[in-house]
């Protein structure tokens, strides 16, 4: 986290394959929990009030403090780039999940941050931490563009001043004492990013070269821990399957009037109501 103003309030559809969504699934029902970075309480509402967790919360901002308070039974406020930020917590016992979503990339030394979340957790806890891929073929794209230029949101976010491939996001837990039990990850097809634009300018020669690499097309990282003496077998993240992107109802629905509506007569879909299964389009006549 950093002492920027930055705002990460979003809704999160709980069935959707987003790194909200599978962070809350992770996590699990009933559980006593320690969100780290919880911002204005995007995750922690649902934690609370679908998942029926215990969450006490934590983040750098007064204004998402005031926010949470409604959503958590403690709120407190502290910047994970302050050494002593532990001691803020005025909790004696431990948690059975600690949560950070998407806030390591945020902190000048993750490690330092994961090593003293390890100490928040009971004998059979464990982490669900989220972070973002540097190593999508989007981001090599606009490396060979000589455009790496920052953003409101996403891979590219300008608070963001960490990065991590996948083989540093391993390396950081094992150097945490942690290990890695169980991790999903978020794929998104170059074409379905915030830097479309940028990948539709690619020269096809360099998108040939970056499909080489199983891991191009990986948008975000879940991961589930323990300390090394936990139960479960440890996994390494270089060696999972990574699934490609499934289409979503618009994306097929697209294509599909792309396909059935002759002539060229489609021109956009204007409209779609997932939950009544209706649509409306415009066409060319």
């Amino acid at each position: 986290m950093t002492k920027e103003k930055h705002n990460y309030e979003y809704h999160v559809a709980l069935d959707a394959d987003s790194g909200p969504a599978r962070v809350i699934r992770m996590v699990g029902e009933n559980k006593l929990v320690l969100e780290i970075g919880a911002g204005p309480g995007s995750i922690t509402k649902c934690l609370t009030h679908v998942s029926k967790c215990r969450v006490t919360a934590l983040d750098i901002d007064a204004e998402s403090i005031k926010r949470l308070h409604p959503h958590c039974e403690r709120a407190y406020q502290a910047d994970l780039n302050d050494p002593t930020w532990p001691s803020i917590l005025e909790y004696d016992g431990k948690f059975e999940v600690l949560v950070a979503a998407d806030v390591l990339e945020h902190v000048y030394e993750p490690l330092a941050v994961l090593q003293a979340m390890k100490g928040f957790l009971n004998h059979n806890g464990y982490m669900v931490i989220s972070l973002p891929h540097a190593g999508h073929s989007v981001i090599h794209a606009c490396l060979f563009d000589e455009d790496f230029e920052y953003n409101d949101y996403g891979l590219l976010d300008r608070t963001h001043i960490r990065f991590f491939g996948i083989k540093n996001i391993q390396n950081l837990f094992e150097n945490a004492g942690m290990k890695i039990v169980h991790a999903e990850f978020v794929v998104r097809n170059p074409e379905h990013t915030e830097f479309s634009k940028k990948w539709a300018k690619t020269p096809q020669v360099l998108r040939d070269a970056l499909a080489s690499n199983p891991f191009g097309q990986v948008y975000q990282i879940i991961v589930k821990a323990v300390p090394t003496d936990g139960e479960g077998l440890a996994i390494s993240l270089m060696d999972m399957f990574v699934p490609q992107q499934n289409p979503t109802l618009r994306e097929s629905l697209r294509a599909f009037l792309r396909l059935y509506l002759s002539d060229g007569m489609y021109s956009k879909l204007l409209r779609l109501n997932e939950l009544r299964r209706k649509f409306f389009v415009k066409t060319k006549f």
